[in-house]
């Protein structure tokens, strides 16, 4: 590797690094303590100390016959690391794209939660339920789930400033709004609905939608089939462009942490 390449590639993976660290340590602040945190944290921190110690970390290495075949195989799983990274981006893009198709009559439409600050929506979830609405409002008949638990350092749960929301912002009324508001994860939002679902005579067999962020809708739509939900839609409110990228690539921990706990 020549010299300006080793400097180009020190100075990636350092900037990478920093802004991994930065953004993980962010979400473990405010208690999003999680694979889809962690593991980007502890990729981030090698990212630094190898763009700090590079040639440091290069001649201990070749050195050491082990640890050279050992640094070779890290790069060669990060490298196919990057390829089913990019093979989860595809399958999003094909799952965003039919969670923009026009929605069927459904019998309920869920609405899953996604943080709150000073008991408002943060705006990645008001755009949620700025999706939700003229499905909401087409869709005169399907009950209204507003889903998700109190947060880290908070008095009222999601649902409920939820509720509040769509009633002040849009009109909904009240009466017409479930609240789900024990859950704090998708599958529990998911599994807590049914719940409600069941008690006003509905079943997961019924078309419902599932209403959720764009980068979330694979892992949403997978655990509810895993539940047993047989016709999930998921209707998807779009990523604002300064946060798009970096949702992308913390939602594929997330999917890789989901899959290893068997939500789907």
């Amino acid at each position: 590797m020549t010299k300006g390449l080793i400097s180009v590639t020190r100075g990636l993976l350092s900037v990478i690094g920093i802004i991994l660290i930065i953004d993980c340590a962010a979400l473990m602040v405010v208690g999003k303590v999680n694979f889809g945190s962690v593991v980007p944290f502890l990729v981030g921190m090698v990212f630094v100390i190898h763009g700090m110690f590079w040639h440091t970390i290069r001649r201990f290495c070749s050195q050491h016959y082990g640890f050279n075949r050992l640094w070779y195989g890290l790069w060669a799983v990060f490298i196919l690391w990057l390829l089913s990274f990019a093979l989860f981006i595809w399958s999003l893009q094909q799952q965003i794209a039919l969670s923009q198709q026009p929605t069927p009559t459904v019998a309920a439409i869920i609405i899953l939660g996604s943080g709150t600050v000073a008991g408002k929506p943060t705006p990645t979830l008001a755009k949620r339920l700025d999706t939700a609405v003229p499905l909401i409002e087409t869709q005169p008949d399907a009950l209204v789930i507003t889903s998700g638990g109190v947060g880290f350092q908070r008095t009222r749960s999601e649902a409920d400033i939820m509720a509040t929301y769509l009633h002040e912002a849009h009109g909904v009324p009240f009466e017409r709004i479930l609240q789900e508001g024990k859950s704090t994860s998708t599958e529990e939002n998911l599994a807590n609905s049914r719940a409600l679902l069941e008690a006003k005579g509905l079943s997961i067999a019924d078309p419902i939608a599932i209403v959720t962020s764009d980068f979330h809708s694979i892992r949403a739509i997978s655990i509810a089939r895993h539940q047993g939900y047989t016709q999930p839609i998921t209707v998807a409110s779009p990523t604002p462009l300064s946060i798009r990228y970096n949702a992308w690539f913390r939602e594929y921990f997330a999917f890789v942490s989901g899959w290893l706990l068997g939500e789907y």
